[in-house]
């Protein structure tokens, strides 16, 4: 089993979501109502599978951003709601893609859609919820905004094929682990919150604070996430945890216990990992061996780490409920570790 990884008493223990969720609640009922819409198809298939992953019950965390950092400069709109679906798409579109090659079984307490429908049908769902992504921003009509979601769009592959380039090495440094990090996950998280300062016109400063926050965020969140699949609950990951362990990933983690142990440590995880023996009684001794040698409570203060940059990142913008909500979005993705 894993170990739950206590946190220092305080704010983190009682950060939540919620301010965030309230503020764009309105907002992202019009976000969902379009998801549908353009989840939509004559081709059956395609709103059958869409629909699977999109009412799974993610916290749709990406859109928010976009909405909130719109919202917090003044934007009076209805853009930003493309732009924000436009994002959730990129972000389901990805999830659909990386079960296939993962070869994942479960997404959020369901079996996920290749186990339906089969990887051909997720791999071609994912591409069309792409194109109308693009189709969307595309009427948004902000060259800006299509610049930057578009870009993120061309990271993010690059790191699926970078993760793929460096599993089950265990010679992978930590310097090429969070440049994965950062193209497959941290990039969307920056591009949410870049594009609502871009359509609400405001200067470079602000635009470049939101960017800065969005990637430090996003480094946060993954890093908390890479630790609960040795130290949570199934029910936080909406996978199994121990999922990383058995498909061969190369998280902080591991790289922490890997650099850190004995030689007859390190012969266990070559056999483990790139030889493939990933069995219950493997997974239980690598959750003894990240322990021992700290790997959780170090990847957690790397995740705490980045919060700060991302809090720093909004420092010297005014106050506001938008601003106060975001802080706290920091403290929720560090929190959920507790």
């Amino acid at each position: 089993m894993g170990v739950v990884i206590p946190l220092e008493e305080g704010k983190n223990k009682q950060a939540s979501v919620k301010p965030l969720v309230d503020l764009t609640k309105a907002d992202m009922e019009r976000v969902n109502q379009l998801i549908l819409s353009k989840a939509g198809s004559d081709v059956a298939m395609i709103p059958e599978v869409a629909n699977h992953l999109i009412s799974s019950g993610g916290k749709r965390l990406r859109p928010m951003l976009t909405l909130a950092s719109a919202a917090m400069f003044g934007y009076d709109g209805d853009q930003h709601v493309k732009l924000a679906t436009s994002v959730e798409f990129m972000h389901t579109a990805t999830l659909l893609h990386d079960d296939v090659v993962d070869e994942s079984d479960m997404r959020r307490g369901k079996s996920t859609a290749r186990m339906i429908w089969g990887n051909q049908a997720s791999v071609l769902v994912g591409d069309f919820l792409l194109g109308q992504a693009f189709k969307m921003m595309v009427e948004v009509g902000s060259l800006e905004a299509l610049d930057v979601l578009s870009t993120a769009a061309t990271v993010i592959a690059e790191g699926e094929v970078l993760q793929l380039s460096v599993a089950k090495n265990m010679e992978t440094t930590e310097d090429d682990y969070l440049q994965v990090i950062r193209a497959k996950t941290a990039a969307l998280f920056a591009a949410a919150s870049e594009v609502g300062p871009i359509i609400a016109n405001t200067g470079r400063a602000e635009r470049n604070a939101l960017k800065s926050y969005g990637m430090n965020l996003g480094l946060a969140f993954q890093l908390v996430d890479d630790a609960l699949d040795y130290g949570g609950k199934a029910a936080d990951l909406g996978k199994n945890t121990g999922d990383d362990f058995r498909e061969g990933k190369i998280t902080l983690p591991v790289i922490l216990a890997w650099r850190r142990g004995t030689a007859e440590d390190r012969a266990f995880w070559r056999e483990a990992i790139e030889g493939g023996k990933s069995d219950d009684a493997n997974l239980e001794r690598a959750f003894g061996l990240i322990t021992r040698y700290g790997g959780l409570t170090d990847t957690i203060a790397r995740a705490q780490h980045y919060g700060m940059i991302a809090r720093d990142a909004l420092a010297p913008l005014p106050a506001s409920p938008w601003k106060n909500a975001l802080l706290e979005v920091i403290d929720f993705s560090i929190a959920r570790v507790s």
